[in-house]
This record gives C-alpha cells, sequence and structure tokens, in this order.
C-alpha cells in the first residue's frame, strides 16, 4: 500500500482544502495522473499521483482543510508478479524537493478539520449557503454571484469555480440603475492621493502567506547580491532575423532568450540550481525554472517550466504563454508548484531597471532581470548607444559564494552574446 498525502506546494503552504476528488474507490491510477482538486493560498491546483495502482481508501472529504503531508487516499499496488522492484513507500521525482512531503507532520486540532459534508446533492452547508469549494466563493465575490442561484456540477451539487464563471457569463447584462436619493458625498481624498480598492479575502491571505514565506527566507538563508550589465544588441538582432521567418503567432520574445540562457548557466554552476534541506545542499540534475508571474487578484506564484536547458526557444515561448494562461485562470498542476529548482523574475515591462528579490526556499538563488534600456557602451573602442539589460543574482552563502554567482552571470552573458547556440 502507497500513501498518497497532502503534498506541499511552496514554502508558504501549511495546508490546503480539498475541492474534488477526481478518482474514488477502486479506480485504477497512473503515476502523473490529476486525482484531485486543492484549494490554497495560491488558488485551486490539480494534484498529481506518483504512484501507480488501485484507489483502496479515500481518507478525506471534499471541503476539508487538512495540513500538508496529511494522508488523504491509500493506494494498493497493481498485482505484480514476484518481490517488488521499489521500495514499499515509493517517494516523488528527485526533481521535486524533499520537502515536498512531510511525514512527521502533528495530528490537526479536531477544530482543523470540518466535519463531513452532507451528501444530499445541493444540500445547502450548516451556516444555510451553497455547498461551495474556497475558489468558488472568491470568485464569486469578485464577479458579483450569487452563489445560491448557481447550479453546482461539483460532488454532491456543490458549485465549483467553473460554475461561478459560468454563472457570471451567462448573467444579462445589468441595467442602468434607479437613482437613488441624494446622499451626502463621501469625503474625497487629498490631492494627488489615489484610493486602494481594499483586498479581496484571497489576495490578503495570499499575501499573509508570501510574507511567511519570505520572511522565512531573510531569517533562515545568508543572502548575497550580485549584478551585471549586459549588451543585449547581438541578441536582438538575431532574435529579429528570427522573427522575420516566422508567422506572427510563433514570434518570439526576449524572455525566451534570457530563460534558455539562465538554464543553460545553471547547467555550468550548478550551485545555483537547486534545493537547501536538512543542512545540506541537493543539487538538481534538471533545470527547472520557477517564472514568477503575477496574478489578476494580487499577489504572485512561480510555477516551473520544465527542462527549459533542454528545450528549443519555440518550445519555451509556447510553454511560458500557456503557463502564463493557466496561472491567472486557474488551472495549475501542483508539479509545476513544487518542482522549480531556481526562479527567475522580471519586471522590466513595469519600467524597474534592477531587481534584486529574496530566495523563495528550499532553493537556493533567485535571478533577477530589469528594463532593456539604452546606454552609452564601448565596442571595439568606439563608443555607441546599446541596448542593455540589468541581470542580478540573489544567492545563498551556504552553498555558494561570489565567485561562483559571478561565474555564472558571466556564463548568461555570453551565452546572450551567442544567441544562435542557445
Amino acid at each position: 500500500m502507497a500513501e498518497f498525502r497532502m503534498p506541499s506546494l511552496g514554502a508558504d503552504m501549511e495546508a490546503g482544502t480539498l475541492v474534488e476528488w477526481k478518482v474514488k474507490p477502486g479506480d485504477s491510477v497512473k503515476r502523473g495522473d490529476i486525482v484531485a482538486v486543492v484549494d490554497t493560498n495560491k488558488g485551486a491546483i490539480d494534484i498529481e499521483i506518483w504512484e501507480s495502482g488501485i484507489v483502496e481508501e479515500i481518507r478525506v472529504d471534499v471541503g476539508a482543510k487538512v495540513p500538508v503531508g496529511t494522508i488523504l487516499a491509500v493506494v494498493r499496488a497493481a498485482a505484480v508478479a514476484g518481490p517488488p522492484a521499489v521500495a514499499p513507500t515509493a517517494v516523488p521525482p528527485t526533481t521535486i524537493p524533499p520537502t515536498t512531503v512531510l511525514p512527521a507532520v502533528p495530528a490537526p486540532a479536531p477544530s482543523a478539520i470540518p466535519a463531513a459534508l452532507p451528501s444530499a446533492p445541493g444540500a445547502p452547508s450548516p451556516a444555510g449557503r451553497p455547498r461551495s469549494s474556497p475558489a468558488a466563493r472568491a470568485r464569486a465575490r469578485e464577479l458579483g454571484v450569487d452563489l445560491a442561484a448557481v447550479r453546482g456540477t461539483g460532488p454532491g451539487g456543490a458549485v465549483t469555480l467553473p460554475d461561478v464563471e459560468q454563472a457570471a457569463r451567462a448573467r444579462p447584462p445589468e441595467t442602468a440603475p434607479v437613482a437613488a436619493p441624494a446622499a451626502a458625498p463621501a469625503a474625497a481624498p487629498p490631492a494627488g492621493e489615489a484610493r486602494a480598492a481594499p483586498p479581496t479575502p484571497a489576495a490578503a491571505s495570499m499575501r499573509q502567506a508570501i510574507a511567511a514565506a519570505m520572511a522565512r527566507s531573510k531569517r533562515e538563508i545568508p543572502h548575497y547580491y550580485l549584478g551585471a550589465e549586459i549588451d543585449l544588441a547581438p541578441a536582438l538582432a538575431w532574435l529579429a532575423r528570427m522573427n522575420a521567418q516566422r508567422p506572427v503567432t510563433e514570434r518570439l520574445l526576449p524572455i525566451a532568450l534570457l530563460l534558455k540562457a539562465v538554464a543553460r548557466a545553471a547547467r555550468e554552476v550548478p550551485e545555483v540550481n537547486g534545493y537547501y534541506v536538512d543542512d545540506a545542499f541537493r543539487p538538481s540534475e534538471a533545470v527547472h525554472l520557477g517564472v514568477a508571474i503575477s496574478l489578476r487578484r494580487g499577489g504572485l506564484v512561480a510555477p516551473a517550466l520544465h527542462d527549459v536547458d533542454r528545450k528549443g526557444l519555440g518550445d519555451i515561448m509556447k510553454e511560458l504563454n500557456d503557463l502564463v494562461a493557466r496561472t491567472r485562470g486557474g488551472g495549475l498542476r501542483s508539479s509545476e508548484l513544487s518542482d522549480a529548482t531556481l526562479t527567475v523574475t522580471s519586471l522590466g515591462d513595469l519600467g524597474v531597471g534592477e531587481v534584486y528579490g529574496v530566495i523563495y526556499p528550499p532553493q537556493v538563488a533567485l535571478v533577477g532581470f530589469g528594463r532593456v534600456q539604452e546606454r552609452p557602451w564601448a565596442v571595439g573602442g568606439l563608443i555607441g548607444v546599446r541596448p542593455v539589460i540589468r541581470a542580478t543574482l540573489s544567492g545563498d552563502h551556504r552553498v555558494s559564494d561570489g565567485i561562483r554567482g559571478a561565474q555564472f552571470l558571466a556564463a548568461v552573458e555570453r551565452l546572450l552574446q551567442a544567441p544562435e547556440e542557445l
């Protein structure tokens, strides 16, 4: 028997709410199948299983919020002739940090797990509200959808996130409201002061989780910071020539070149690529780049692009577009939130010249890129104007030092000077 546990989807996750089971006892599953949907501070996440076999037992009901490491289900291995080829308690692939499964999780307090939801389809919650997932409730508040008027398609008639969005699309256009009696105008903010909209509960919860993870990072990781200016003229000129031969829908953006250069440089300087766990550095053979993506409701996540060093620029661009769309649309997989071995953040499109990020534990480095700026630049003894970008590295001094960090940034620069080789 193998235990399928609530996975850790990042250092900022302590618990998750089970939104949906996509399997039932007796179903066959194989490694990589999506078997459940879990609601976290990052949204509703599709959870993959790392065991093949038969679902023997489901131990957590839909709607329950449980800590990371809690057993969600038990999987019976399929019949195998002779002794098993692997240890009975298999672990996730080596590309997933060891902190993904936390077996030594204390038993949750009785109040941490709510009572099982009623089994009658469409039955209301104890508070009189329709049954719904946390993600659906947050989205309903954002869209102004009345959950009581939504027909749920989830287990037992529960209202899911797609149900809410479908209801919002099907809602007839609002007519102009009838004028209300005049009321005293609210006091205007002082001149030049913008009034920020209050954050949604989901955004506030995510901000708290981010704060906890970053506080842990600054408390535990001895950061060092390096920066370098890189001449992008060769890369941008090559990119323009390549895009002239491509359909408009398949054209490459500079970010594809930057990601590929970072991944290739990480192969040369492995001290920036991996995890620091149990007081030891565990380098990763694969290069899975976490890409920081802002969310429309506030906050950000950094899901992984897998094996960036081994992929062509066209595939990187296509997968990046898909990843951004699914991140903002609520369609991420658990492996994309737990596999990243090195994170890249770019704020250049917002006009930022450089960014020195905070490392996301248990990773050991973070790469930042600012905006492309025209700068005076000497080439062959002559001064001209060149497109220049500022690249930065936040490194973990427990694993590397300034010399290896400088070698990494030098490798990024060298690779960008020969983009045809990426």
